[in-house]
């Protein structure tokens, strides 16, 4: 398909054959929308340039090439559209030129504005931001062409990388979860990008080799202190690789440069299990199994999905299905069998817990779920107790002595390692506190952004142990703050450290609720500034997408969602109308009128 020459501007079609149309920047969300760059035309004025160079930055135009005709020779050369991408809400907007004073000064500067919520750098990490004023520049100057003689309008000063409006970053860009190692531990953590839909531009690579590259290049940056790679320093493709497939057998062969030659067998399984859970966010492809190529292109070792998911996810049994808890009006922690016949109809559990006799406050359970974690009702103390047997309740592992119960204990929260942890709220001395297998002595987790005033009013720990999820108030504003968790050996002690907390949520005013929701994905309750209160899912890094909100429901005090069983209901606290579920496909559905603090495992 070919726009032709309709205008300075670019063209979408969809399919590739029938009417072409001319289209503006930022209409379009539908990912399958392809945009067309077109050349600018001859003697083209200066705002046609400007416009028109905009729209090519949307495109799919290999190496950017038309986009680059808008620019001067120089300008075309240093441009380095891979460098970064920011994000507006809208297509940025082109303002009037301004007119120059000297009539021997031909060149116009047009203003370039819009409201800025993201960037994208070179390793493709997006970091939201709370949307600010977007306010620079684009120069264009007449440049000679042809027989030198004749002079076109062209752009010699520029924003560096990309600026596109959300719906075409959207559009042209699609998430992907790279997978990392923990810090000396055999299990995997997310670690999200954003890459190409289709054939990426500058390198001319397809979605899959795409995401293998993203991979090999390591972590991002925030994610990086706390995550190894298995693969080799100065690991690459081979060389000229730019399509990758897998074959009927749902196998995919990778093949790799000299660096990876010498690894041993353990190591290269590691290599591929990254690759396979990496890949697998992918869609648009299956694959089943991943062969790691030498340079020579021998075999270096095989791994299918099924032992990579065995041996390397950060959850244990990841087939075994996953189960809601909640305390009812009896003061008894409740399960629903999210699999069974009835999976509207609560069940009690076994345990000190289960048995109503003790006045519970926010609960946890562990995630092989034969332990749980309860605040009691006054606040004051978190004490741990089995899920399999009737032993009396052991005396508390943290106490809060705050006088008010809002100060107190927070709800607690279990990683995937067995550690329990809780936030002290004390506003005299607040603390976050880790309790190492919910048994042992409990160690002060360090916090330096824990002062002035701040205060954690919940936790989640992801299921790798390397983040949490934390709502804090500061300014009396609740934000939903991501924290890497850091961990070393100090003195013979071990030392744990919760640093870099980044704003998950920032275009919400405020965020009632939290749970993990999979690998690099939270659901929140949450309002936008002067809306009224939804449930929607995030990512940890910040972004979203228009079909993350969730059916309305008034009044959630709680929320919890499953880690890796998407058909496992999302379960919510909803004030009066007790616990309510939510299947996917369904509306929210009441569980128990009575019931309140509803979790998963974790």
């Amino acid at each position: 398909m070919a726009c032709g020459a309709l205008l300075a501007s670019a063209c979408a079609g969809m399919p590739d054959s029938g009417d072409v149309e001319a289209v503006k920047a930022s209409n379009a969300g539908d990912s399958q929308v392809r945009v067309y760059a077109v050349a600018p035309r001859d003697n083209a004025d200066p705002e046609e340039i400007v416009d028109g160079f905009l729209e090519a930055m949307t495109s799919d135009d290999p190496g950017f090439a038309t986009a680059r005709k808008y620019l001067t020779k120089r300008a075309a050369q240093s441009w380095k559209p891979e460098q970064s991408i920011t994000v507006l809400t809208n297509a940025p907007h082109r303002g009037q030129a301004d007119r120059p004073g000297d009539p021997d000064n031909e060149g116009r500067t047009f203003p370039l504005t819009g409201r800025r919520i993201a960037q994208v750098d070179v390793r493709h990490a997006y970091r939201p931001e709370v949307p600010s004023a977007f306010d620079t520049g684009i120069h264009v100057v007449q440049q000679p062409v042809g027989d030198g003689k004749t002079k076109e309008w062209r752009i010699d000063s520029l924003p560096p990388g990309l600026v596109l409006g959300e719906a075409d970053f959207l559009r042209n860009y699609r998430a992907v979860n790279k997978y990392y190692f923990a810090s000396d531990e055999n299990w995997v953590v997310a670690d999200p990008v954003y890459i190409r839909q289709r054939q990426d531009p500058v390198t001319r690579m397809d979605p899959v080799t795409q995401t293998v590259k993203a991979l090999l290049e390591g972590p991002t940056k925030w994610l990086g202190p706390a995550v190894d790679s298995r693969f080799p320093s100065g690991t690459e493709l081979a060389r000229d690789v730019r399509s990758l497939a897998p074959d009927d057998q749902s196998k995919l062969r990778i093949p790799l440069n000299g660096k990876a030659d010498r690894v041993s067998g353990v190591v290269c399984k590691g290599m591929a299990a990254q690759l396979l859970f990496t890949l697998g966010d992918l869609t648009s492809v299956r694959v089943e199994q991943v062969e790691i190529l030498g340079s020579g292109g021998t075999s270096l070792c095989l791994l299918t999905k099924g032992q990579a998911e065995q041996e390397y996810s950060p959850v244990r049994e990841p087939g075994r299905g996953e189960n809601p808890y909640f305390v009812d009006d009896r003061q008894r922690l409740m399960t629903l069998e999210a699999g069974g016949r009835q999976p509207d109809k609560p069940a009690g559990v076994p345990g000190p817990f289960g048995k109503g006799t003790v006045q519970l406050g926010p609960v946890a359970v562990n995630r092989t779920e034969d332990r749980a974690a309860a605040v009691l009702d006054n606040g004051h103390e978190l004490r741990v107790g089995s899920l399999t047997s009737d032993e009396e309740l052991p005396e508390a592992v943290v106490t809060s002595v705050a006088p008010r119960l809002e100060d107190r204990l927070s709800a607690p929260s279990w990683d995937g390692r067995g550690d329990l942890w809780v936030a002290d709220r004390n506003p005299v001395k607040p603390r976050l506190w880790l309790v190492p297998g919910g048994q042992g002595e409990r160690v002060e987790v360090g916090t330096p952004w824990l002062r002035d005033g701040t205060r954690i009013e919940s936790l989640r720990v992801s299921a790798d142990g390397v983040r949490i999820a934390l709502l804090v108030t500061r300014d009396d504003r609740t934000t939903l703050q991501i924290g890497r968790v850091g961990r070393g050996v100090v003195d013979g002690h071990e030392e744990i450290t919760v640093k870099d907390l980044q704003d998950a949520a920032p275009r919400l005013e405020s965020v009632t609720a939290v749970s993990w929701a999979g690998p690099s994905r939270l659901v929140v309750v949450g309002t936008e500034a002067g809306g009224v209160q939804q449930v929607r899912y995030v990512q940890t890094d910040g972004s979203t997408s228009a079909t993350s909100v969730l059916p309305g429901l008034n009044g959630v005090t709680s929320v919890a969602a499953p880690y890796a069983d998407q058909s496992a209901p999302v379960v919510a606290d909803s004030g009066n109308d007790g616990v309510v579920r939510l299947v996917p496909g369904a509306n929210w559905q009441p569980v128990a009128k009575g019931g309140r603090v509803p979790v998963y495992p974790g």
